[in-house]
């Protein structure tokens, strides 16, 4: 009982040395035999960045979920199970974005291709350039002689 009591009263008195044992973060890392170089890294970008801006690298995210995802709606990520969160709500949107880039940029590049092909054909030409590669317009038709090993 007594013991509680004063880990509670500890608790109370040490609750505003958070922000002080953040930046040991290293040293903790260190004891526990972490990747020491990483997290002194990683902690003075985080106080660079608060010390910057004002807000920590975790209010920069929640406040990039907030700008991204107004309406606060949860979806499930691609190919994670069972995951159901804010962020994959955007990065959905993100796929979703880059899928109708890469297709408008392949229809583009199709509907240029066949117009240069057209255009070849038309003039007579039997081959034509297009992105550094020449190309064939004309349709021969080769015919294959059958074996006679298969034909008995």
């Amino acid at each position: 009982m007594k013991k509680t009591l004063s880990l509670i009263a500890t608790l109370f008195l040490l609750n505003g040395c958070a922000e002080t044992l953040a930046l040991l973060g290293p040293a903790s890392s260190a004891l526990s035999g972490g990747n020491i170089a990483q997290s002194a890294v990683s902690s003075a970008v985080g106080y660079g960045v608060k010390k910057q801006t004002g807000m920590s690298p975790t209010q920069h995210a929640l406040a990039y979920v907030q700008e991204h995802n107004p309406e606060n709606k949860k979806e499930n990520c691609i190919g994670i199970k069972s995951t159901n969160s804010k962020a994959c709500t955007i990065a959905n949107k993100k796929v979703a974005f880059a899928r109708d880039q890469v297709k408008q940029a392949v229809n583009k590049k199709k509907i240029s291709f066949s117009k240069k092909f057209a255009e070849a054909r038309k003039i007579g030409k039997k081959s034509f350039i297009f992105d550094n590669k020449i190309y064939n317009t004309s349709f021969k038709k080769t015919e294959t002689k059958k074996s006679t090993f298969f034909n008995r």
